[in-house]
């Protein structure tokens, strides 16, 4: 691919076989555990036409190289064992549940110390870096919508000779590419934005470090959690139309949140795209648009909350993000979810639905 293409074209074409005569448009799944030797393939453990494909794609929107898990928390897994036992982490108080969970168990246990910050305040996280081996970043932050300041602490992460990690799943790579603006590692959880019809689970990563890839492939290779041919398959059809998906996915959350504004039951609006939001400036800035998930706020009113989330027609009661279709949930609802977050706070996916129908619809279970 030449490197003056928008990432809207490359989506489309990268990763594609070679243009020779009869070839096929697009690569199929490969379903064999077993290669006959002689070539560098090996095993089905090693390498699969599936993941490469999906993998260079990924690599090419990211200015990296990539590479799959069998599902987000895998990839994660294999980018926190890198840290040497003892070594020290430092992660946002907020982030997704499952990453702060698998943290706290490792620290339980004195395999890393962990110090959470307040991802948004770039002069703690500064001074907590220091000495630190692993900078673990999610930005805008699940689900609490907060915006990190990519390049200050991709900087200081270098500056201190941390590892610095960003989980891109929420803006994805055609919103934002923090490789770009000095992070060694990005991580997907493919599942969401990249596959897109809430019917894979996968996750990614991407390095342009070469050292980095190396040790990561290893631990997929000798932990074993590679995907399977189909599930990256289907992730690499998704990600084909994640440039439609997203353009309309974030217009009709910047039509929500606008609406919800206005709405007498709700008391906040956490979307970067809002010009009073305390994310939007530095959003503004370092992505190419504001996304599509949002969450609200009640009063304080979890009941409420939770009977919104149950009420609605349209809308899917789900625990996902990145779909077609529009997905909410009150995170409270799950006991993992760290407790500043508000009790009330529900966590809209915003998908491709006509805006109207999503509106008329919310609209019906906040007043029911």
């Amino acid at each position: 691919m030449t490197p003056d293409l928008d990432p809207s074209t490359v989506v489309v074409h990268a990763g594609r076989p070679e243009r020779v005569p009869d070839a096929p448009l697009g690569g199929s799944p490969v379903f064999s555990s077993t290669y006959l030797a002689g070539g560098q393939r090996g095993y089905g453990r090693f390498d699969n036409d599936a993941w490469a494909a999906l993998e260079q794609t990924l690599g090419a929107l990211e200015g990296g190289r990539g590479l799959t898990f069998a599902s987000g928390m895998a990839a994660v897994a294999a980018l926190l064992d890198l840290v040497p036992v003892g070594g020290r982490v430092v992660a946002p108080q907020h982030a997704y549940s499952g990453v702060l969970g698998l943290l706290d168990q490792q620290a339980s246990t004195g395999r890393v110390q962990l110090q959470r910050v307040d991802i948004a305040d770039t002069e703690a996280v500064t001074a907590a870096v220091a000495g630190a081996d692993l900078l673990w970043i999610e930005s805008p932050t699940n689900p609490a919508m907060e915006v990190a300041d990519l390049p200050a602490l991709c900087a200081a992460g270098r500056a201190a000779g941390t590892t610095v990690v960003v989980d891109n799943t929420f803006a994805t790579p055609l919103l934002q590419r923090p490789l770009a603006v000095g992070a060694d590692v990005v991580m997907h959880s493919a599942t969401k934005f990249i596959a897109g019809h809430s019917d894979v689970v996968l996750g990614a990563i991407v390095t342009a470090d070469d050292k980095l890839w190396t040790a990561l492939e290893t631990k997929r290779r000798s932990l074993g959690a590679i995907p399977g041919p189909m599930e990256a398959w289907l992730a690499l059809r998704g990600l084909r139309t994640l440039a439609l998906r997203l353009d309309r996915a974030q217009a009709n959350a910047a039509f929500l949140a606008e609406r919800l504004l206005e709405h007498p039951r709700v008391s906040r609006v956490r979307y970067p795209g809002l010009p009073d939001d305390p994310g939007h400036v530095r959003a503004k800035q370092q992505m190419s648009g504001f996304g599509a998930i949002l969450a609200i706020e009640l009063g304080g009113d979890a009941d409420r909350a939770q009977r919104v989330c149950e009420s609605t027609k349209l809308w899917v009661h789900a625990t996902s993000v990145g779909g077609v279709e529009s997905m909410l949930e009150r995170r409270r609802r799950w006991p993992a979810e760290v407790p500043t977050i508000p009790a009330d706070l529900i966590r809209l996916s915003v998908g491709i639905e006509h805006p109207n129908d999503l509106w008329t619809d919310l609209a019906q279970a906040l007043e029911s």
